[in-house]
């Protein structure tokens, strides 16, 4: 018996450890959004939302992204996994997603006494890149972006017919860049590339679903795929960055062009986080 304080000692020392070591994870109740919003220790944690492409999930809430998840955390940032569609509770597909849901699950998280509700950064890839660039130039809020691989304007959702926008806003549908019949062969021969190259040869389709990056209220990192096999990322974030400059756009803005196939600049996310360092991660909260 005299044995006991020893044992209880040792385990509340083993729990203590643990839990040090671990970060607190909670699904928040936000509509048509799947949230899980991971916190480290202290106040005024800036808020980094992820978010997925067109697999569809919650991606950032994976295994997979564990360890980059957990980087963000370990470098003082509260973390937020938002899954848009193909999650309990959200849309099953990548069609008409209205902005103003996803914008109300960041500012739900925002709510957290943790978490700095004035510095609010989102890291998108693919589809999520086109969100990410959106959500912050339609709210203020939003105070830096990084897009990986994304495209300069919207295009149509994920249906069988393509004849609907990825995104809403106000009720009302965002315009797109249509699927032309001249896009079509290369669509049924899964050359996605190819199909999106078709598809922007409508000059005038592409200048109205142009997303007015210019919009932002920050600093804005764009990384694209020189070799990408999906979508033309490269030349499409030229586009994005020649815009920012032709606007005289007023806060720090960087296109790196990581050379390989769609998911290369995924290896890179030591350039993401020099560019937070710099440019988000200062702003006054």
């Amino acid at each position: 018996m005299k044995k006991l304080p020893i044992v209880k000692t040792l385990f509340v020392g083993i729990f203590l450890i643990i839990t040090s070591q671990t970060f607190c994870q909670t699904l928040l109740n936000t509509p048509n959004i799947e949230s899980r919003l991971y916190l480290g220790k202290g106040a005024n944690q800036p808020l980094v939302v992820g978010l997925g492409g067109s697999e569809g999930g919650n991606a950032w809430a994976s295994d997979h992204w564990k360890k980059t998840r957990d980087q963000f955390i370990e470098k003082g940032y509260a973390f937020l996994a938002l899954g848009y569609f193909g999650c309990k509770g959200t849309p099953d597909t990548l069609n008409k997603i209205a902005l103003e849901d996803v914008h109300n699950a960041i500012l739900e998280a925002a709510k957290n006494i943790q978490v700095s509700k004035h510095k609010i950064a989102i890291v998108g890839g693919s589809r999520g890149g086109d969100l990410a660039l959106l959500l912050a130039s339609h709210y203020p809020d939003i105070k830096c972006v990084v897009a990986l691989v994304p495209s300069h304007v919207s295009f149509p959702g994920h249906t069988n017919h393509f004849s609907t926008s990825c995104w809403t806003y106000q009720n009302k549908e965002l315009p797109f860049v249509p699927l032309t019949e001249e896009a079509v062969p290369a669509l049924l021969k899964g050359e996605l590339r190819k199909t999106f190259e078709t598809m922007l040869k409508d000059s005038i389709a592409e200048e109205k679903a142009l997303i007015k990056v210019e919009n932002c209220k920050g600093p804005i990192l764009l990384m694209s795929a020189t070799e990408d096999e999906i979508c033309p990322s490269t030349p499409m974030s030229e586009k994005m960055a020649d815009r920012l400059k032709s606007k005289k756009f007023k806060y720090a803005y960087k296109h790196i062009a990581i050379k390989g196939t769609h998911s290369a600049p995924l290896e890179h996310f030591d350039l993401v986080f020099t560019f937070l360092a710099k440019n988000f991660a200062k702003i006054p909260g």
